[in-house]
């Protein structure tokens, strides 16, 4: 029988209210900092909304949107007859950076710290998604059910494609909200979206291939495919994406990386008159075309444009996505969608490569994806990340002095924060590090192109208060280094 901690008897510590924080984000704050600090566990009941609302001197209502918003989140679960009990396993407590002030004039930089750590704030694009908010509950149902009921066939089962009926449900979801007609014989599953581009390179590359590649772009790109850089072409990026005018200059056929539903770092989005562009370019110079799907879920403004492969007549596209950033980093499970012509060969190589994934881990998501709990974890996320991203936003305009502009912001993880041309981008990096905070410049993801000064912005990791006080040490940086007009 598990073991029931007893915290329903306990009081609960109420701390100080901040200013300008409203009741509701009161009670919230008071219970999460108690579930991060290790002090309430996975088991912990909560004493009842009403008995907090008695305690606390607030409306009972006010309590009941906390423990919504802690529910929405993955901090507790609420049972009918049971109570509210903590679900998310938290036992390490996360350690609070301490914020430096920073004078009216730059000082000299710290060296430390110079790598991230456990107390690092990072913004970096790699670090995205808030695991926190991922049910395992509702994930330890599916693994159960996948453990109980697997059979010796199943298991051996050497499919180079992947499990199927995972297959199938990726293919019904493409269909649905990508626009891509296919089927689970067009789809071969991969750890990842890296994974994806070293069978598609693998496949399709030799030593003199050209490969086109986004500038700014996907900064470990060139590295990850092996490529010399005298084959690589930093192909522009302007508000309407990839410049297939640009490339076609080159005249060579090859293969080209895009990430055209929200450009990385840019987040522009490609129009639809470019992605025509970008296939006829394709068919003229016969040119492949990797399409990293990599953030589409994540619209906040309106739907998302249908998939670069959803307009694909010719067989261009090869689309790459990953289940590792809208679920959680280590379920290591991604998916690419080849033309037929490539498909024998690429399920080849991944069989050859060893590379494969978890049959219970397929299965689990199989099942995940079919029961909707993949569509109601998008939208309860989707909604948590647009609150975060308004929450940077808002606070850095009313803490910002110095004229900056925002771009990439309606989608994704992430947004560009343009600087006046006269500040020094490496400057606010290195002071914002100093300090713990690990942002990335704009210029660390150009190859060839002069980028105007910017640092690129995640806010999606972070709780409600984190994105704050991240904002106002990004404000306060800025606004030190500034050169005042004149």
């Amino acid at each position: 029988m598990r073991r029931r901690h007893i915290s329903e008897s306990l009081e609960l510590p109420l701390t100080e209210r901040r200013e300008k924080e409203t009741r509701q984000a009161w009670v919230y704050r008071c219970v999460r900092e108690r579930i991060v600090a290790g002090e309430l566990r996975r088991g912990d009941r909560l004493p009842s909304t009403r008995t907090l609302a008695e305690r606390w001197g607030v409306s009972r209502g006010i309590v009941e949107l906390a423990f919504e918003q802690l529910t929405l989140e993955g901090y507790v679960a609420s049972r009918v007859g049971a109570g509210t009990e903590v679900v998310a396993d938290l036992s390490e407590p996360v350690a609070t950076v301490a914020r430096d002030d920073v004078g009216a004039s730059p000082s000299p930089i710290s060296p430390l710290p110079l790598f991230e750590t456990a107390a690092s704030l990072s913004l970096k694009t790699g670090r995205s998604v808030d695991v926190a908010l991922f049910s395992l509950p509702a994930w330890r149902r599916h693994m159960n059910y996948a453990l109980r009921t697997v059979t010796s066939a199943e298991l051996a089962d050497t499919d180079p494609r992947g499990y199927g009926p995972l297959r199938e449900s990726i293919a019904r979801y493409l269909r649905v909200t990508r626009g891509i007609t296919c089927d689970a014989g067009h789809i071969v599953m991969t750890t990842g979206i890296r994974h994806a581009i070293d069978l598609v390179t693998d496949v399709l590359a030799d030593t003199d291939t050209t490969y086109y590649l986004e500038d700014p772009g996907y900064k470990n790109l060139a590295s990850l495919i092996g490529a010399p850089s005298e084959r690589c072409v930093g192909v522009p990026i302007d508000d309407e994406g990839f410049c297939a005018e640009a490339a076609d200059r080159v005249g060579c056929p090859g293969i080209a990386y895009v990430t055209p539903a929200h450009q990385a770092p840019l987040g522009t989005t490609m129009s639809i008159n470019r992605r025509m562009q970008m296939l006829a370019w394709a068919e003229a110079r016969d040119v492949w075309i990797i399409e990293d799907d990599y953030d589409s879920e994540f619209s906040y403004g309106s739907a998302p444009l249908p998939a670069l492969k959803a307009i694909d007549t010719q067989g261009r596209v090869i689309h790459c996505s990953s289940f590792n950033k809208s679920l959680f980093p280590s379920l290591r499970i991604g998916f690419l969608l080849a033309p037929p012509a490539l498909l024998p060969r690429i399920a080849a190589l991944r069989s050859a490569s060893g590379r494969a994934n978890s049959l219970i881990e397929q299965m689990a998501l199989a099942r995940y994806i079919d029961a909707g709990d993949f569509a109601r974890h998008l939208r309860a996320s989707r909604s948590v990340y647009l609150r975060r991203r308004n929450l940077m936003l808002d606070t850095l305009r009313a803490n910002l002095r110095t004229p900056c502009h925002v771009t990439g912001e309606h989608a994704g993880f992430h947004f560009v924060l343009w600087l006046p041309q006269q500040i020094d981008e490496t400057q606010i990096v290195d002071a914002l590090r100093a300090q713990g905070v690990f942002v990335e410049g704009l210029g660390e993801f150009a190859r060839a192109q002069r980028m105007a000064p910017g640092l690129v912005l995640g806010y999606a990791a972070f709780d409600d208060a984190r994105v704050i006080e991240v904002a106002k040490q990004v404000a306060t940086v800025i606004d030190a280094y500034a050169v005042p007009a004149g």
